[in-house]
């Protein structure tokens, strides 16, 4: 296996401008690290790595490598870019293997920091105030962490195992964790004040958004993010489900469908192959799963009596507007058709828990996030917030990079308080 790493390190040209890192949300230092690969400094590169990510073996594994590093690599303008995702994978997973620790960077403090939500944004700020030595509590709505990592993506993209070792290298920095514990259910954030000095929200945003379309409340209209989220899924066998959408949300959501048992499922998407957000790798996968999709298509109504029976399509055109670099679907007047259906997914997106946010007396911005500053500070002096619920990007190494920007945030915070 390490000639095999090895020989992919070699393969790197070192650049001077580091385009790969420039990619990356986290801004991993890859050409550092495949350059100690290389000389068989394996625990070197791990501990370089540790600079910008605690989540090796996850990130190295789901993030959509083809838009990111790999994707900048000089290598793959001619060639095939370099395989920095099974390097890091290898890196973190040797860690695991020789129990190389997260090194602790600092003593003991007396200060108190509540984490709101055990995914990757809490977890990574998590990482970063225990290895400054703040005391650190994550209270998880579930009866186990993870957030996306566990709740959203299947086992079969990220392994439950694998995750669960990474998960405690960061507890074994000394991280508290109180499971089954919901903000606005269990505790409030004014009962969390009078015991932590700080509070950082990374609950994340996993409402499934809708299309504003007739038929969106007919039976059989489900939401990805909750069925993934919650594994609650109706018995698909002999079904035909239709999934909007083009994120990895929904090919995690076909996919998983697919495995149980929907006689047909096709995903539809208003613009091109070439435009899908989710990862080339994914739609590759589904695509050979027996996935069907229809690009440059778009939902414009859902039909049935009570429950789902058919869904109304109408072909796009992709053009250029004004002003915008990015070509827009319109669609096609007259190129109207039906597709027969059992379930409609959403899976365009996501945004917090309306209820929720309402109770923490925050100030939200114009989508209905909770707004942050700079320093990731909320309207509230000493609640932090970050990740997909105050408007990241909703990737994991997006949620790790807000995490790790709020912790350092935190410390600031509190070295002046």
């Amino acid at each position: 296996m390490i000639e095999e790493i090895q020989a992919k390190a070699e393969y790197c040209l070192n650049c001077k401008m580091k385009p790969c890192q420039n990619a990356c949300p986290l801004g991993n230092d890859t050409a550092g690290f495949i350059k100690l690969v290389k000389e068989d400094k394996i625990k070197e590169a791990y501990e370089l790595l540790l600079e910008t990510t605690v989540l090796q073996p996850v990130c190295s594994r789901i993030c959509p490598h083809d838009k990111q590093c790999q994707g900048s690599c000089v290598r793959g303008i001619k060639q095939v870019p370099v395989s920095i995702g099974d390097m890091e994978a290898y890196v973190g997973d040797m860690a695991i293997e020789k129990g190389w620790k997260i090194n602790k960077k600092s003593e003991s403090k007396d200060k108190k920091i509540a984490v709101i939500g055990g995914g990757p944004t809490g977890l990574t700020c998590s990482a970063v105030l225990a290895r400054n030595g703040y005391k650190v509590t994550i209270y998880e709505k579930h009866n186990a962490l993870g957030g996306i990592m566990n709740h959203g993506i299947p086992a079969f993209r990220l392994d439950k195992k694998l995750l669960q070792k990474t998960i405690d290298k960061i507890l074994e920095l000394g991280v508290e964790v109180k499971l089954n514990k919901a903000l606005g259910q269990d505790y409030t954030l004014e009962e969390l004040f009078k015991e932590y000095d700080a509070v950082y929200l990374g609950f994340g945003a996993n409402i499934s958004s809708k299309m504003g379309i007739e038929g969106e409340n007919l039976e059989g209209v489900l939401g990805g993010n909750e069925l993934l989220e919650n594994a609650s899924h109706p018995d698909y066998t002999g079904k035909t489900v239709i999934v909007s959408g083009g994120g990895n949300v929904a090919m995690d959501t076909s996919r998983t469908v697919k495995r149980l048992g929907a006689k047909k499922v096709i995903v539809v998407y208003r613009r091109s192959r070439a435009e899908m957000p989710a990862e080339k790798k994914e739609i590759e996968e589904a695509m050979e799963e027996g996935v069907e999709f229809l690009f440059q298509n778009n939902i414009i109504k859902i039909c049935g009596d009570k429950k789902v029976e058919k869904i109304e399509c109408i072909k796009t055109k992709l053009v250029q507007k004004e002003g915008e670099t990015r070509l827009s679907p319109v669609n096609i007047e007259g190129s109207n058709f039906f597709l027969l259906a059992d379930y409609v997914i959403m899976a365009v997106g996501s945004k917090p828990e309306e209820n929720l946010l309402a109770k923490l007396n925050l100030e939200l911005d114009k989508k209905g996030r909770i707004k942050i500053d700079e320093n990731n500070m909320t309207s509230q002096k000493g609640v932090f917030a970050g990740g997909d619920l105050a408007g990241t990007k909703a990737t994991v190494a997006w949620a790790s990079r807000s995490g790790r920007d709020a912790g350092n945030a935190i410390i600031k915070y509190l070295e002046k308080n």
